[in-house]
């Protein structure tokens, strides 16, 4: 048989589609799960997921979608937050969406811990702060899968694959 070298990219949206629960609120039928929302409109990448080759290494593990203070940011999926607060001093708000987590910054919350929201949904609204996207210029948007940052473009089926060097 053929070894056949499936692109990761390709991978990871594969699994995101097919793994239950991976949408969100269990329940409801399985494209209801499925419905993912960009967090800011226009979507605007103004820095791609770029992933350290080593866990401990630097890298960007998320992307930067170019926004304005104030502007108004959404859930990506339907979930629970389970961080809305301040930390190394600019808003970040974090949502269990079951087997995934997004992670927005900076964000001043318009939503409590423990609470339930829908995709789509406001959470809170472009902040500033010290760091990353600090001017608000930006909305930091991440995604994990328990320890492993993944491409948060693969929930709006934007993601793209970017060869790198050996």
């Amino acid at each position: 048989m053929a070894n056949l070298r499936i692109p990761l990219t390709l991978t990871l949206a594969a699994l995101l589609l097919v793994t239950p629960g991976a949408g969100g609120a269990q329940g409801g039928p399985a494209q209801d799960r499925l419905k993912w929302r960009p967090p800011v409109s226009p979507v605007v990448v103004v820095r791609h997921f770029d992933p350290p080759a080593q866990r401990w290494l630097p890298g960007h593990r998320g992307v930067d979608l170019r926004t304005a203070p104030g502007a108004q940011v959404r859930a990506a999926g339907d979930g629970r937050v389970t961080f809305a607060g301040t930390l190394a001093g600019r808003g970040v708000i974090a949502l269990d969406h079951g087997e995934l987590r997004t992670t927005y910054e900076p964000v001043d919350a318009l939503v409590l811990v423990g609470e339930k929201v829908r995709a789509g949904q406001s959470i809170g609204i472009v902040g500033t702060g010290s760091g990353h996207c600090g001017s608000g210029s930006c909305l930091h948007l991440g995604l994990r899968r328990g320890r492993q940052y993944l491409d948060p473009m693969l929930l709006l089926g934007r993601a793209s694959a970017r060869l790198r060097p050996w």
